[in-house]
């Protein structure tokens, strides 16, 4: 089974064992149970990961793994993730610190991995949360030259997208708290 590991604009395929997975059955249950007790994922202290978040641990190891050239524990974490991500075939490893950040993608993935054909539904975040993902979305206004822009993350394919030049940091202003507010919206409803 195949991880595909994405890290800024890197790729890495992570080729797991087949076997590694119920050989590791206890050292993942050991994890999970570390995890019940509640987990600091970058400025907040999460009580109960979901499976989601738990996979965003991994992956945050994960990270560090391949930064240290710990090849154990690189097929742990992507054996951890492929195994309890039902139907996770890539992560999007954020690297500013914040785990949360990190986006696990469901599909079909490399050859070889496991996974659906569709990216299935995601439950809605709460309000704080939505709040806090879209400014993360949606970037201060920057000047350029004479004129303002600012950029939005485009969730599907998680590049950033400029705005148009405008002319004065109030015209820029506006129309980023607009865009600030559909991701809100969008969020609410979806989650992605």
């Amino acid at each position: 089974m195949k991880l595909r590991v994405i890290i800024d604009e890197r790729e890495h395929d992570i080729d797991v064992p087949a076997g590694l997975l119920a050989e590791a059955e206890e050292f993942f249950d050991k994890m999970d149970s570390d995890m019940d007790r509640g987990w600091r994922m970058g400025p907040e202290f999460i009580e109960r990961p979901s499976q989601t978040q738990r996979c965003q641990i991994a992956a945050d190891k994960l990270l560090g793994a391949l930064s240290s050239n710990n090849r154990p524990l690189v097929m742990l974490m992507a054996g951890y993730i492929l195994g309890r991500g039902s139907g996770v075939s890539a992560v999007r490893i954020d690297t500013s610190g914040d785990p949360l950040a990190t986006e696990l993608i469901f599909g079909p993935g490399p050859a070889g991995s496991p996974g659906p054909d569709r990216t299935p539904p995601k439950p809605a975040l709460n309000q704080p949360d939505a709040v806090a993902r879209a400014e993360r979305d949606v970037t201060q206004i920057y000047r350029v030259g004479q004129a303002y822009r600012f950029a939005t993350r485009d969730p599907a394919t998680g590049r950033w997208v400029e705005s148009p030049l405008m002319t004065s940091a109030e015209e820029a202003q506006q129309l980023r708290l607009e865009a600030l507010d559909a991701r809100f919206e969008q969020l609410l409803g979806s989650a992605d």
